[in-house]
């Protein structure tokens, strides 16, 4: 029992950073309408910021998480203005901006390969909170705990913006159309350019987080995320955070658990199998609804 109970911890770890990342990625669909393949090297390039931080500047961890969170905004709000912006004002289809996005994953990967060197690198032991609890015989990392608490913050917060704020209603008036809602007086540039903020600034924080708890920071980082957080937002249902979130858990819990029980060569087919089953017979997720201002 103590084995199944430590292993649904680190589950719901691993789910909380798919989830947190997925949180950002789905923003940028719903309410942008961009299926964006480069969302993942956001993490990866706050992940180098943070450690450059740690690092090179000898700043503490709770300083470099901050710098890396807004390098992961900021990235963010560059590629979407110089990369989708145009096609916004040109009236762009979903799938000149999925090509766009592709050739940024592809630059931006190949730069953050470079700043790495092409290799796995760490944030340095001691640097980041490394405090171990325990419940009884279940040990619980403080870099887990972190990551949960992280991850259920950034929910809530999203979810009260989103569903509880003015600006949020102008997110899903965008979402919907953004020509009628700029008939409605809401201003779609601004709508964009902190929505493009936002997600990156929270795939930036996912990406930290990731780093620190699986000692990886490389370009990978941001691709593993990238796969795991729209399986999340499929299953959970792309307008509906809190959906996404409950979604991104339940992944990482079937991914430990498989590991674990049956074998960790399939914890990734068990994913995507799941992955095309909601695709096929539910293609809006389990919260989602058909159109994000609906829900």
């Amino acid at each position: 029992m103590d084995l199944f109970l430590e292993q649904l911890v680190n589950g719901c770890a691993l789910g909380s950073l798919y989830a947190l990342f997925a949180l950002g990625f789905g923003l940028v669909f719903s309410t942008l309408g961009i299926l964006n393949a480069a969302h993942g090297c956001y993490a990866s390039w706050a992940a180098i910021a943070a450690l450059t931080a740690v690092e090179q500047f000898k700043l503490p961890f709770l300083v470099a998480l901050p710098i890396g969170i807004l390098a992961g905004g900021l990235l963010a709000l560059l590629v979407d203005q110089v990369a989708f912006q145009p096609l916004r004002r040109r009236g762009h289809q979903m799938l000149g901006a999925l090509i766009t996005s592709i050739a940024f994953w592809i630059i931006l990967d190949n730069l953050a390969g470079a700043a790495t060197g092409q290799q796995s690198l760490s944030f340095p032991r001691g640097s980041y909170p490394g405090t171990m609890f325990r419940v009884g015989e279940i040990p619980l990392p403080a870099m887990q705990l972190i990551t949960i608490g992280a991850m259920v913050a950034v929910t809530v917060g999203l979810h009260l913006l989103i569903r509880r704020s003015r600006f949020g209603a102008a997110m899903r008036a965008v979402g919907w159309n953004q020509t009628a809602a700029a008939l409605g007086g809401v201003n779609p540039r601004y709508v964009v350019i902190v929505t493009a903020f936002l997600a990156g600034a929270t795939s930036g924080f996912a990406g930290v987080l990731g780093g620190v708890t699986t000692q990886n920071v490389s370009f990978t980082l941001g691709e593993g995320l990238l796969l795991k957080g729209f399986a999340a937002v499929v299953v959970g249902g792309y307008d509906d955070v809190r959906g996404t979130a409950i979604a991104g858990v339940g992944l990482g819990i079937l991914e430990v658990m498989t590991a674990q029980y049956l074998s960790s060569g399939l914890r990734d087919g068990i994913t995507y199998a799941l992955l095309l089953a909601f695709l096929l017979l539910r293609p809006n997720g389990l919260f989602g609804s058909v159109g994000y201002s609906r829900a």
